[in-house]
């Protein structure tokens, strides 16, 4: 009985899911339905939007349109030209005074009298202060009252000698007598002589109580104040002259440029030199190359140069660092083009090249000095020839460029370069 049971429920279990088959297709048909009326909404919303582009929002702003490739780069260029290169060492260097002097005193004393103020110009000779002379004066008279003294008995013993020479003739006296007496005048030789030194040196005593100035120069600041007792001890001196004019400047330059200059030299050419504020910006003076020193510094690989200026309106100031500019020589009638036209990069030195269809050319070059804004070029350039000055950055082998002329041409007819991209763009749209 219980076996029936089961098979019973076994048999009646596919009957009822046949049964429930029919209700579970009703969801899977909306789904369907659903889906189709979201496609369509989607589409009719891509179409409304393609047929009314202009409908956005007004605060939306259009994407700037991009530069069609190959369109011409606006550029700047030089046409390459001959003309004179000067081969200018620009190097650091400091004013250096021909002569300069600290006048000390060279003897003690009170210093009753300044006779000079600062910053004036002297000569050689002038007066410049007065040291008490009356000490030097009492010494000058003492040792001019001993060197009389001592005259006199020279004297005395002179005329006893010849005396004494005509009484040995006769042997009146001994030979003894007469030797000690030759001798005796030569000892009030001698006293005579040490008594004029003395009264030599008090006079050059009194000579060093006025002080003159020693050389041509400008006095500087006094350093000793009137009635100050001054020795010849110190070491700060009284004031200090300086040679103003001429005046020299010290600079160095490296020892690979000597060659040039050392052969320029000894074919008795005059290299000229010229003085530039420390900014590098203010001409100062034109001086002269005057002498090389004779040993190159080991630490540096430089050589010390000395340039002299006539300085007639005091531009250079000792101690003062200027810019020199060694004029080493002048190249003539040599291919140069402006500094921005040149490149270094991978290729090494190189130029953009404007070719005559408007395209531009890698070309390299070999380069040689700078001066005034134009770079000599030694080799791969000819004269006539024209290269890009600006723009470089955004340029490569074969791009098209667009030089100013053709901009000029553009607004000639009303239309900037800018605008007739523009019209190319709305032309391309339409």
């Amino acid at each position: 009985m219980d076996e029936r049971v089961d098979d019973t429920k076994v048999r009646t279990a596919p009957d009822t899911q046949t049964r429930a088959t029919p209700v579970t297709r009703r969801p899977r048909t909306a789904y369907w339905i659903l889906t189709a009326l979201a496609v369509a909404g989607l589409a009719g919303g891509g179409w409304f939007l393609w047929a009314h582009p202009k409908t956005g929002s007004a605060s939306h702003t259009a994407p700037a349109p991009h530069r069609p490739v190959g369109m011409p780069q606006p550029v700047g260029f030089a046409t390459v030209d001959t003309g004179d290169v000067r081969v200018i060492l620009n190097e650091l260097g400091t004013v250096t005074s021909l002569d300069t002097v600290t006048v000390q005193t060279q003897i003690n004393g009170q210093l009753q009298q300044i006779g000079f103020k600062e910053g004036q110009v002297v000569h050689k000779g002038d007066f410049l202060a007065q040291i008490d002379p009356r000490p030097y004066q009492a010494a000058l008279e003492q040792a001019q009252g001993t060197l009389a003294h001592d005259q006199g008995l020279l004297a005395q013993a002179q005329s006893d000698l010849k005396r004494y020479e005509a009484l040995g003739k006769r042997d009146f006296i001994s030979q003894q007598q007469l030797e000690d007496q030759k001798f005796l005048v030569q000892q009030y030789t001698g006293t005579v002589q040490t008594d004029q030194g003395t009264v030599d040196n008090a006079k050059v005593n009194l000579v060093y109580c006025h002080i003159t100035s020693p050389i041509d120069g400008v006095v500087g600041l006094r350093l000793v104040d009137l009635g100050n007792y001054v020795q010849t001890s110190s070491t700060t001196g009284l004031v200090v002259i300086t040679q103003m004019q001429p005046i020299s400047v010290l600079f160095t330059v490296p020892e690979d440029n000597l060659p040039d200059i050392i052969q320029r030299v000894r074919a008795g050419a005059t290299l000229s030199v010229d003085a530039y504020d420390r900014s590098n910006t203010r001409h100062l003076s034109t001086g002269q190359l005057a002498t090389l020193d004779n040993v190159i510094d080991t630490t540096t690989g430089t050589l010390k140069l000395r340039a002299i200026f006539a300085n007639p309106d005091d531009m250079l100031y000792p101690n003062q660092f200027v810019n020199a500019r060694l004029l080493v020589d002048t190249m003539h009638n040599t291919v140069r083009v402006p500094v921005p036209a040149v490149q270094r990069g991978e290729p090494g030195t190189f130029v953009y090249v404007i070719n005559p269809d408007n395209t531009v050319s890698v070309r390299p070059i070999k380069v040689g000095p700078v001066d005034e804004g134009y770079e000599a070029v030694l080799s791969g350039l000819k004269p006539g020839e024209r290269v890009v000055t600006d723009g470089t950055d955004r340029l490569r082998d074969g791009a098209r460029v667009s030089l100013p002329a053709q901009k000029g041409a553009a607004a000639d007819r009303g239309q900037t370069p800018a605008s007739g991209q523009r019209a190319h763009h709305q032309q391309q749209a339409e």
